[in-house]
Formats: structure tokens, C-alpha cells, sequence
């Protein structure tokens, strides 16, 4: 049997035929919890060991996971091909490595509503990449909607912190965390379809696992934990569920695709984002972050509701 068509029966075992959007939702859920969990960790441990002791974490769990799988039922779990490794680089690069590090360290200097404001620009990246890696083409009103959903996500947020205001560091870190995770994303969502969609993650996540190990270690000794058990417990959550868990879900969406759509669901993330940051920070919620947050997410239903073309390939 060749690597290609047990490649092709593994994503069939993986992806059944779900809603995409469904899949996705359950992903930004999961994920929505990751910056104000960050904020909370990072008050009692170094930004570096925290952007790097969670994909060590994770790595683990992925690790027990492919060697029982592949114990079990190999024909479930691939080993990747040499062009997957290589594409295997740019889902670690985006999503393990560049998104948790930029994010755990923007996140030590500004609050967590700030950064929802620039995060907020992801479903249009991953859109844009989509396009471009991905070979999506979507209709000019898609395009449209999705504009509109990254300046209504931008707005919304916006009223949490009075705006973006001068560009300092923080944002300059956050901008270019946009960039490499909606670059993972995209590269991720296509090679779910090949791979699955848990396994692309586990596979990324023990592809950067020696790199993350190191600066883990560096982060440790040079700021040794003085976190308490809520911090902890937060750091727990996003090695668990922000690095390793919700990408089953999330990977799973855009597998079914087609990315550029799945990828607007994210629009909602900053409503939630907020949202968790005031039950957990005590931010303050009004009248206005009601109705902006009812703004972001009827961007993202005529979004999704839009139908794509794709180029023939």
C-alpha cells in the first residue's frame, strides 16, 4: 500500500462528512479563552516559559497520542512525507511556535483587551492566505463581508480600550502574531485533508518540540515560576486545550473548508474574548460592547453565508 493512500484513507476516517462551520465554531470557542489566560499566566510566569512551556506540554499529549494510534490502528496515522515535514514547518512556525511566543510576550506589557483589537484581524489574514495558499477564490461580496467583520471585530474591541492609538511594541508583536497564525492556519487547514486534522497538530507540535524545550528551560531559569494556582491552572489550559485540543476542531473546520469561509467564524472570538476578559480580569462591560459584539457576529453570518468559487485545478 502507498504512503498516498493511506494518507487518503486516514483523512477519510478523520473528517466524516461534518459542517465545517460547525467544527469551527467549537475551535474559536476553545480558543477564545487563550489571551485572557495568557494574560493571567504571564503574572507569575516568564512570557517566555509560558509561549514555549505550553507547546511542551502539548508536544506530550500529542506524542501519547500518535504512538497509540499508531499502535492501535496505524492506517489512522500517516507518517508524513517529506513534503508534509516541510509543510509541517510552516504550521509549527505559525501556530506552536510564532502566535504563542508573540502573544505571551505582547501580553506581559498590555492588557487583554487591547490585544483582542489586533487579533481581531485574523479571519482576514486567514482569509488572504487561504486565497493565496489555498487556491480559494471568493466572490467580491465575500470580500466585502469580510472587510467589514475585520473593521466591526477593530471597532468593537476598540471601545474596550479607547483605541489602538500610538503603534508601540506590543502591537508591532501582535501584528506579526496575526501574520504567522493566519499562515498556519491555512497551511494546517489543507493538510488536515491530507494528514487529519489532529494529527497535522500532533505532528507540528513534535516537529518544534525540541526548540520549545530549550527556550522552555532558558525561561525557567532565567525568571523560576512564582505563579499561583490560578496561574497554573491557566498555563494548564492553554498547553491542554489553546495548544493542542481546540486545533482538533479547528483543523477539522477548515479541513472541510473551504478555508477562506470557515476561517470567518473567527470573527466571533473577539465578542467571547472580551467577554471572558471581564468575568476574568473584571474589565467592564456596557451597553455599547453589547451592541458592537451583536455587530461582529451578523458580519460573520453574511460572511459564512456567502458562497465561494474555487479555481480548477
Amino acid at each position: 500500500m502507498s504512503g498516498k493512500s493511506s494518507a487518503t484513507r486516514a483523512s477519510t476516517t478523520v473528517l466524516p462528512h461534518l459542517d465545517g462551520l460547525g467544527w469551527g465554531l467549537v475551535g474559536i470557542v476553545a480558543f477564545s479563552f487563550t489571551l485572557p489566560f495568557t494574560r493571567v499566566a504571564v503574572g507569575g510566569l516568564s512570557p517566555l516559559f509560558v509561549g514555549c512551556g505550553r507547546a511542551v506540554a502539548a508536544a506530550v499529549l500529542a506524542m501519547l497520542a500518535l504512538s497509540f494510534t499508531r499502535h492501535r490502528r496505524p492506517d489512522t496515522v500517516p507518517a508524513p512525507s517529506a513534503a508534509q515535514w516541510a509543510r509541517l514547518t510552516i504550521v509549527a512556525a505559525g501556530v506552536v511556535i510564532g502566535f504563542p511566543l508573540l502573544t505571551s510576550f505582547a501580553l506581559a506589557a498590555v492588557p487583554a483587551s487591547h490585544a483582542v483589537v489586533v487579533i481581531g484581524l485574523l479571519p482576514a489574514a486567514t482569509a488572504v492566505m487561504a486565497v493565496l495558499r489555498g487556491r480559494e477564490r471568493p466572490t467580491a461580496s465575500f470580500w466585502v463581508f469580510a472587510v467589514l467583520g475585520a473593521i466591526a471585530a477593530l471597532a468593537f474591541a476598540s471601545l474596550q480600550n479607547g483605541g489602538l492609538g500610538a503603534l508601540h511594541e506590543a502591537d508591532l508583536l501582535l501584528f506579526l502574531a496575526v501574520l504567522l497564525c493566519a499562515l498556519g492556519y491555512a497551511e494546517g487547514g489543507l493538510l488536515a485533508r491530507e494528514l487529519g486534522a489532529w494529527q497535522t497538530v500532533s505532528w507540528a507540535l513534535v516537529l518544534a518540540s525540541p526548540l520549545m524545550l530549550a527556550g522552555a528551560a532558558v525561561g525557567w531559569i532565567q525568571q523560576p515560576p512564582a505563579a499561583t494556582t490560578v496561574e497554573w491552572a491557566a498555563f494548564a489550559y492553554l498547553a491542554i486545550v489553546s495548544m493542542f485540543l481546540g486545533f482538533f476542531a479547528w483543523y477539522r473546520g477548515l479541513a472541510i473548508g473551504p478555508i477562506a469561509q470557515v476561517s470567518q467564524v473567527q470573527l466571533i472570538q473577539p465578542v467571547l474574548g472580551i467577554l471572558w476578559s471581564a468575568l476574568l480580569l473584571h474589565e467592564r462591560i456596557g451597553l455599547p460592547t453589547v451592541l458592537g459584539g451583536l455587530a461582529v457576529v451578523a458580519c460573520a453570518g453574511l460572511a459564512v453565508r456567502t458562497r465561494l468559487t474555487r479555481k480548477d485545478t
